[in-house]
């Protein structure tokens, strides 16, 4: 009994001490939470904002107009510029200090239906998932904390309540993945409020999922072999600017054979050093070398 009375207390004590910096994103069912990091500075995911407007609901009631700052869609972050009047930020901790079993406690204002705090245990420390543009985003902490519907954005923190990471993905059996709270993703926070762009360089490529590339492969004769299938090409980007076309096969880039679209952002990321991709293609029965201007 005096474990559970003890868990209760801390519970109530800093759902009672954190609760003002957890707000809501947007209105109603389907949008986000999020988590005052700074004075006028609130952190959510990229996924939970639409607009570059967007209405931000705080524990006492309050709603206000916030702007989007900056959104980083590889790694389903964004900051919000809004108005947070006496609410205090929380602190950041670390999460690559974070064992398997450490106790945590999930937050959310699902939409700006109310706080929520729930307690659960770290149950993986190197999960991974694929944020909004596909990208794998690495390192993410699995926890049991259960939260409801449109609680994505909100702090996971520990019996300290510093954030430890951010809540992205429902995955079964109800198990939750967070953004690691590390030194590089704070880092990339900062630059977000500050109104700095991501620097992520982009293809600008839509790319159809294996099951679909082998079927359509076969059903346009290209030849069976591992690679990323082009399937649009948007307007304007470095792929077109390359001449990269819908129903190319990229095999290789920077010399190195790309067997799924993992090897392809990791070709983008170690080109961005000198702005050019060399890819070889598939097109047809051809095989040739491009180089893209990135």
């Amino acid at each position: 009994m005096a474990v559970l009375e003890e868990l209760e207390q801390s519970v109530q004590e800093l759902a009672e001490r954190l609760g003002p910096a957890v707000v809501g994103i947007g209105r109603g069912w389907g949008l986000g939470s999020g988590v005052v990091i700074a004075p006028g500075r609130v952190l959510t995911n990229a996924h939970a904002v639409r607009h570059d407007e967007v209405t931000v609901s705080f524990a006492d009631g309050r709603r206000e107009s916030g702007s989007v700052l900056g959104s980083d869609p590889d790694f389903d972050l964004a900051v919000i510029d809004v108005e947070t009047g006496d609410a205090q930020p929380i602190e950041w901790g670390n999460a690559a200090e974070v064992p398997i079993g450490r106790a945590v406690l999930a937050l959310a204002n699902p939409g700006g239906r109310g706080l929520r705090v729930t307690p659960g245990f770290v149950s993986s420390t190197a999960r991974s998932f694929r944020g909004p543009r596909g990208r794998r985003i690495a390192g993410a902490l699995e926890h049991t904390a259960p939260l409801p519907r449109g609680s994505s954005g909100g702090p996971l923190v520990d019996r300290s309540g510093r954030v430890l990471g951010i809540n992205s993905v429902r995955v079964d059996p109800g198990l939750i993945l967070a953004i690691p709270a590390d030194d590089a993703v704070r880092a990339r926070v900062d630059a977000l409020a500050r109104g700095e762009r991501p620097k992520s360089p982009r293809l600008g490529v839509a790319v159809a999922p294996p099951r679909v590339a082998r079927r359509l492969r076969r059903a346009v004769g290209l030849p069976e072999r591992d690679g990323v299938l082009i399937r649009a090409v948007e307007d304007g980007s470095a792929a077109e600017r390359a001449g990269l076309e819908r129903g190319d096969l990229i095999v290789a880039a920077r010399g190195e054979q790309v067997d799924g679209i993992d090897a392809l952002y990791q070709a983008l990321d170690a080109a961005s050093a000198d702005g050019t991709l060399e890819l070889t293609i598939v097109r047809g029965n051809d095989e040739r070398s491009l180089t893209v201007s990135l």
